[in-house]
């Protein structure tokens, strides 16, 4: 049986049948663990593990506990931490910040930071708390955060800022000192307190590129396992593939030593690579590496770590990441990745969003509402712009493989003339449906819009149109739907609207995602937004987001 579901998952992440233009109810499926039926479901898990984008993981284990967290860069609130007991169901807990305020930029105001802000942040647990160090990329002579907690599910504290550590991570090591390696196999040791960098202390360079090494080499997780210390960093030499590296070392200043630990095109994507390894409490050792999977983003693989000769050598007998293997704790539940709301927070005393959702930049908390209209998430437009990538206050989820499909139903009544309200394949090529208030017409348009940003301030030069037919509205109630296939070589999303819910029309073609490390440099996600292009004051009421992942 173990045999056929492998042969299936195969099949199911190599494309299989043609993209079908109408998703069916027979298609729907509750958002759960795919393959379907499956009777040791409870007790395997398959990978991707997370068919989403989380990109840059670290992970450490905190008793019978497993911490996750992962980079959202321009999204708020950000650094996400999931928790989970068996390394494949993951439950977002809480995030490490709301908002950013260094540069007006995080408001979208004298450029933006598309593709930048927080990246791969650092996951520390010590002497009964929890540390995490990231290092804005908006500003590479900007400042590195360290946040601390007690409990990740209660929120997090701003411990200190220093100097910019690319790509760091930390090792607290058994004499008590504190060190971060950074860019390509710095160490800089800091001060016990974390309060800045140890004056007179271990800063120096102790990676060496081998003649092999001739790209990319970053992606910093330390270790320190039976006495040594362990380097992993994600490798990319020019024209070949992407690939798993560990160095090694007695220590700290070496002599260090390389090893290739995972290359691997799983279920026929590119290159898998840039992770971090973690012990069970039984002792056993998982790598958790991410794999670029095109337009849904960079996703999360578990794989076997076999110490051998010393060195942690990552994959199945053969090498290769597993499509099917054990789970770490058996029967544990389920946590939705992507979520559906009802948006009914707005009838409790402490109304708050979803913790799923996050804001396209800093959010204008004056203009959203969970409690104006109870029930109903009201987006209220703030600020005269002429496009979507400039618009404060779109929210968004992630969108999720192999397929998957969402609905939000919207009131329209109350936008103003120039007003825009609708829902999107979010992305630096984002496909649109878009309701337009134009005098005392509604005009429902499909539209594919491209951003191009400038390579310094990420600020908005232009955006690229292709326009669709156009639909007059003789309602205030509209139903959008987007449709998205992440199988390989795919990458397909189909939008539609109705009037009833119930009858779907497509509008416009096929559209292709992409993913662009340039631009926006995340997954396509589910958008919902609503802004002003002559005058402020109008606002949208959204009613619910209804999602679905679909069958293969």
């Amino acid at each position: 049986m173990k045999i056929l579901y492998l042969a299936f998952f195969f099949l199911l992440c190599s494309g299989g049948a043609a993209y079908s233009e109408e998703v069916t109810k027979k298609d729907l499926v509750p958002n759960v663990e795919f393959p379907q039926g499956h009777k040791d479901s409870v007790t395997d898990m398959f990978n991707p593990v997370l068919w989403a984008d989380v990109p840059d993981p670290d992970v450490i284990r905190v008793g019978d506990e497993f911490y996750l967290v992962s980079t959202t860069m321009h999204l708020m609130p950000g650094g996400p931490i999931m928790r989970s007991k068996d390394l494949a169901s993951w439950e977002t807990v809480s995030y490490l910040f709301d908002s950013l305020t260094d540069s007006p930029k995080y408001n979208m105001i004298d450029g933006t930071v598309y593709g930048r802000g927080q990246w791969a942040t650092s996951l520390r647990y010590h002497n009964g708390k929890f540390y995490a160090m990231f290092a804005p990329n908006d500003n590479m002579g900007g400042n590195t955060y360290i946040y601390t907690t007690e409990d990740p599910a209660k929120g997090w504290k701003l411990l200190s800022r220093m100097r910019h550590f690319h790509d760091s991570s930390f090792l607290f090591d058994d004499d008590g000192r504190v060190y971060v390696f950074h860019e390509t196999g710095k160490i800089t040791e800091l001060r016990p307190d974390l309060k800045g960098v140890l004056k007179g202390g271990l800063d120096t360079c102790v990676i060496r590129r081998d003649a092999e090494e001739t790209g990319l080499l970053e992606g910093s997780r330390v270790i320190k396992h039976d006495g040594k210390y362990y380097l992993l960093m994600v490798s990319w030499p020019v024209n070949k593939p992407r690939r798993q590296v560990c160095f090694r070392a007695d220590h700290l200043c070496g002599p260090w030593e390389k090893k290739v630990i995972l290359q691997d095109n799983f279920a026929g994507f590119p290159y898998a690579g840039q992770g971090t390894i973690v012990d069970d409490q039984k002792g056993n050792w998982y790598g958790v590496i991410f794999q670029d999977r095109g337009a849904v983003g960079r996703v999360l693989t578990v794989e076997p770590c076999h110490w051998i000769d010393g060195w942690p050598i990552l994959g199945d007998a053969n090498g290769k990441i597993p499509f099917v293997m054990k789970k770490v704790v058996p029967g544990q539940p389920y946590h939705p990745f992507v979520v559906s709301d009802e948006f009914n927070e707005g009838k409790t005393r402490h109304p708050a969003l979803d913790i799923h959702w996050q804001w396209n930049h800093n959010p204008v908390n004056s203009a959203w509402s969970l409690t104006d209209r109870p029930g109903y998430l009201r987006l209220k437009t703030c600020r005269i712009v002429n496009n979507l990538f400039a618009a404060p206050n779109t929210i968004s989820q992630r969108m999720e493989g192999p397929r998957c499909s969402a609905v939000v139903k919207m009131d329209l009544r109350h936008l103003k003339n120039g007003d825009r309200a609708g829902f999107c394949a979010f992305n630096g090529d984002a496909s649109l449906l878009t309701v337009s208030r134009e005098g005392k017409r509604l005009i429902l348009r499909r539209t594919d819009e491209s951003v191009v940003l400038s390579n310094q301030n990420k600020k908005i030069e232009k955006v690229n149109y292709r326009e669709f037919d156009s639909i007059p509205l003789h309602t205030h109630i509209i139903y959008l739907r987007i449709d998205a296939d992440f199988r390989l070589n795919t990458d397909i999303a189909q939008l539609w609207y109705s009037l009833n819910n119930k009858n779907w029309k497509p509008l416009g073609d096929l559209f292709q995602m992409k993913y662009d490390y340039k631009r926006l440099f995340m997954g396509t996600r589910y958008a919902i937004f609503c802004y002003a292009t002559k005058n402020t004051g109008g606002y949208v009421d959204v009613d619910w987001f209804h999602y679905s992942r679909l069958k293969p």
